[in-house]
C-alpha cells in the first residue's frame, strides 16, 4: 500500500477522533464566546460613540455660550468707553466754558479797572488844569481861598 493511502486513513482516524472527542462543538463555544466577547466590545464602542458625541455637543454648546457671552463683554465694554469719551468730551467742554467766562470776568475787571485810572488820570489833568487856569485868573486873596477849595472838592469827587 500506498503511502497516501495510510496518510487518507490517519486522516479519516483523526477526523473521526475529533467528531468522538466533540472538539467540533467545543470550537464552535469558543467561537460563539469570542463572537459574543466582540459583540460585547462593539457595543461598548458604540456606547462610547455615542457618549463621545453627547460630550462633544455639550462642548460645542459650551463653546457657542462663550462666545456669545464673550461678543456681550466686547460689546459692553465698547458701550462704557463711548460711554467715558463722551463724558470726557462733556467735562473739556465744560472745562473751557469755565476757563472762558473766568476770562472774559477777568478782562472785564481789567477793562473797568482801566476805565477808572483813565478817568482818574483825566480828572487829575482836568483838575491841573483847572487850577492853573483859575491861578492865573485870579490872583485876589479871595480867589486864592475860592481855588484851593473848590481843588479840594475836586479831588475827593474825583478819587
Amino acid at each position: 500500500m500506498d503511502s497516501e493511502f495510510w496518510v487518507l486513513v490517519g486522516f479519516i482516524l483523526f477526523i473521526m477522533l475529533v467528531a468522538y472527542l466533540g472538539v467540533h462543538t467545543k470550537i464552535g463555544v469558543v467561537l460563539d464566546k469570542r463572537a459574543d466577547r466582540i459583540r460585547a466590545e462593539l457595543a461598548e464602542a458604540e456606547r462610547l460613540r455615542k457618549e463621545a458625541e453627547a460630550v462633544l455637543a455639550s462642548f460645542e454648546t459650551k463653546r457657542l455660550a462663550a462666545e456669545r457671552e464673550a461678543a456681550a463683554i466686547v460689546d459692553q465694554a465698547r458701550a462704557e468707553a463711548e460711554m467715558i469719551a463722551k463724558e470726557a468730551q462733556n467735562r473739556l467742554a465744560d472745562f473751557v466754558t469755565r476757563r472762558t467766562a473766568q476770562a472774559e470776568a477777568k478782562i472785564a475787571t481789567a477793562e473797568t479797572l482801566a476805565m477808572a485810572q483813565v478817568r482818574a488820570a483825566a480828572a487829575d489833568a482836568a483838575t491841573a488844569a483847572a487850577e492853573i487856569v483859575l491861578k492865573g485868573e485870579l490872583r485876589t486873596g479871595f480867589g486864592d481861598e475860592l481855588i484851593d477849595k473848590s481843588l479840594g472838592d475836586v479831588k475827593l469827587l474825583a478819587h
